[in-house]
């Protein structure tokens, strides 16, 4: 009789890989309610794991370290800002100023998105690892994407002084809380921001 070889510790058995997507996704909201929760420093691999009921093992063999599953989470969290280059690739140059603070606006608004975002953008501040990892998908999701559209020299610039507008006003209004900001109607806030925006990406 042939002895099976030993399966890897925390890899998913055969008989589970049909669960794997679930389980996957289940130690994935458990990290990002532990970042949430306790920040970047605080959360350990060994805490997702038993959030999410698993082996750390298990955790490891997903994502890798730490980091990694940050990432991931990260990702999860800012998916619905990833689709901001498309306000600028479905409409016209002259009026994606407004699109894009609108779009941005509105995901920050909606108490939904938020929450996650929030945990987020503290971990960044925060942690420098954390910061490496959010400005990584920052720049090669959202800004480069913006940037190719654009088609300018300088459209990098351009597109990152668009976001720093945009992020700056989000972190005053929804992280820092700095008052009449915070407590501003959000179509004076559209009305004052989209032409600077504007005037980022597309101006002289």
């Amino acid at each position: 009789m042939t002895e099976t070889a030993p399966r890897r510790r925390g890899r998913p058995s055969r008989e589970r890989s049909a669960d794997a997507p679930a389980t996957r996704d289940r130690i994935l909201e458990a990290a990002r309610e532990e970042f949430s929760a306790r920040g970047y420093d605080r959360t350990s691999v060994r805490g997702i794991a038993k959030a999410a009921g698993v082996d750390p093992a298990l955790v490891h063999h997903y994502f890798g370290t730490k980091e990694q599953v940050f990432e991931a989470a990260i990702a999860l969290a800012f998916a619905p800002v990833m689709e901001a280059p498309r306000t600028v690739e479905e409409g016209p140059l002259d009026g994606v100023g407004e699109r894009l603070t609108r779009f941005v606006l509105g995901v920050w608004e909606n108490p939904a998105t938020r929450a996650p975002l929030l945990a987020i953008v503290r971990s960044a501040v925060n942690n420098d690892t954390a910061a490496a990892v959010f400005r990584r998908i920052i720049a090669t999701q959202v800004l480069r994407r913006l940037a190719v559209r654009l088609e300018l020299p300088d459209a990098e610039l351009r597109a990152e002084l668009a976001a720093a507008q945009l992020v700056g006003t989000a972190m005053l209004r929804y992280v820092i809380k700095v008052e009449p900001l915070a407590s501003a109607d959000p179509e004076q806030i559209v009305a004052r921001l989209a032409p600077v925006v504007q005037g980022h990406l597309t101006g002289p």
